[in-house]
């Protein structure tokens, strides 16, 4: 026998270990195998749909992020005007308010002044008549100490009715 070419009995027992291999392994093994295969594609479907899922959610969720934002924002911005326009209302109020007590008070000063001077004026000419009387009073006692004089004085008023 020569080496080199191999006999037909070791081809026919390789050939039916061959087959029986194949006829196991597709009965035991190649169904776990590609089930697992099949498994293992599955779950990266289903990671990658996920992933895609998650990617359009956070999309949305950076949207609606943004979008509340500026929302935010622009009530931000109107209280902040409606507190400006508030502040500005409450200082012409007071202001206002400040202008018309002001008023009120100058126009009561005045008032007091007015009835403090004609007070004063009243009491002046009450003052200067008591004293012109007082000084007349002394005038005639010493222009009528004398009969001669209140002679003379009745003369004269006499003539002075006569004449008007």
């Amino acid at each position: 026998m020569d080496l080199v070419t191999p006999s037909i009995g070791l081809i026919f027992w390789t050939t039916l270990a061959f087959v029986v291999l194949l006829i196991l392994l597709r009965k035991f093994a190649w169904k776990p195998i590609l089930s697992a295969v099949n498994t293992r594609e599955e779950s990266i479907t289903n990671a990658m749909n996920a992933a895609e899922e998650a990617k359009k959610e956070m999309a949305n969720l950076t949207s609606t992020n943004e979008r509340l934002l500026n929302e935010a924002r622009e009530e931000r911005d109107s209280l902040m005007k409606e507190a400006r326009e508030m502040k500005a209302e409450i200082i012409a109020k007071a202001k206002e308010e400040a202008t018309s007590e002001g008023e009120k008070m100058i126009v009561n000063a005045k008032a007091a002044i007015e009835t403090e001077r004609k007070s004063a004026i009243a009491d002046l000419k009450n003052q200067v008549a008591s004293l012109s009387i007082d000084i007349a009073e002394k005038i005639v006692k010493g222009n009528l100490s004398g009969d001669d004089k209140q002679k003379q004085l009745v003369n004269e008023l006499v003539e002075e009715v006569n004449l008007n």
